[in-house]
């Protein structure tokens, strides 16, 4: 009995956030290593399709790099970075859209098992307009979003369907270009005015001591956090999805929340809870 009134609690805890959220979009990131293990996978996509059916319009923009290193290994392509940035010629932009296709698809089917209408998208898909980005060094086919295609997206949300986006762009001549999905997704949420842009991570949040999981900072405004990286408090691998997570906030995106993948149901404690359990920036009061 004591365990039902408990989980009772924890619905009536929620129903604040359910009814400010109903009707609103949130975008989530997800990608990384973590998008191997499958049953955080599992965990990730019910917690979706809990949003979905709570009312919510869900746009999921998932990465696949240990995915594409793994393959590029088997065709004995060799992987090369820049400042992050996988070095991506023609051979490479192959694996790169095989892999990203086959995680899309493998994330479509999770989340209609599950009773949800989910639409895949990838390079070839009339949605993400990119340009070749520029560097020091020629990175092949790495593009940067320009635009989106706002009326497609909207159709397919008012359609009632998880829109699932492979960070993939193509330009006026249709040239497709491999896209950091952290860019891919801040662009996306401040285009479409998300209430909320979410990075799944394999850590609990910014840490105001990288050494302290205790030191976890539960909400942070925009320029707290530019002072953190200045004084390289956020660094390395956390700065990427902080800045692009800065970017959506400063354009009009609503909060950024930034969770630990590894923690069962993150999503739903982050968001339906009143302490949730990652960090979160806010705009600047």
């Amino acid at each position: 009995m004591e365990e039902a009134i408990r989980k009772a609690d924890i619905l009536i805890e929620a129903l604040p956030y359910i009814k400010k959220f109903r009707g609103k979009t949130f975008v989530i990131k997800y990608g990384g290593s973590i998008l191997l293990e499958e049953s955080i996978r599992e965990a990730i996509v019910q917690d979706l399709v809990f949003l979905y059916f709570m009312g919510i319009n869900v746009v999921l923009v998932h990465g696949g790099g240990p995915n594409i290193s793994e393959a590029l290994k088997r065709a004995h392509l060799k992987s090369n970075f820049y400042k992050g940035m996988r070095v991506t010629d023609k051979d490479t932009l192959v694996v790169v859209e095989e892999e990203l296709m086959k995680l899309n698809e493998l994330l479509k089917k999770g989340i209609e098992d599950l009773g949800a209408k989910a639409k895949g998208l990838t390079g070839k898909d009339d949605l993400i307009y990119a340009r070749k980005k520029k560097a020091e060094v020629d990175l092949g086919f790495v593009g940067e979003v320009v635009d989106i295609n706002l009326a497609r997206f909207k159709k397919l949300i008012e359609e009632n369907h998880i829109v699932i986006v492979a960070p993939l762009g193509r330009d006026s001549q249709g040239i497709v270009y491999n896209i950091n999905a952290d860019e891919v997704a801040s662009f996306i949420s401040y285009k479409i005015l998300a209430e909320k842009l979410v990075f799944f991570t394999n850590v609990k949040g910014i840490l105001r001591d990288p050494n302290d999981e205790s030191s976890l900072i539960s909400s942070i405004k925009e320029k707290e956090v530019k002072e953190l990286i200045k004084e390289a408090v956020i660094s390395e691998g956390m700065i990427p999805k902080v800045e692009a997570g800065l970017s959506a906030v400063e354009k009009g995106a609503g909060k950024v929340h930034i969770i630990d993948a590894k923690i069962p149901h993150a999503l739903l404690l982050e968001i339906f809870t009143d302490k949730g359990i990652g960090t979160e920036i806010v705009k600047n009061s």
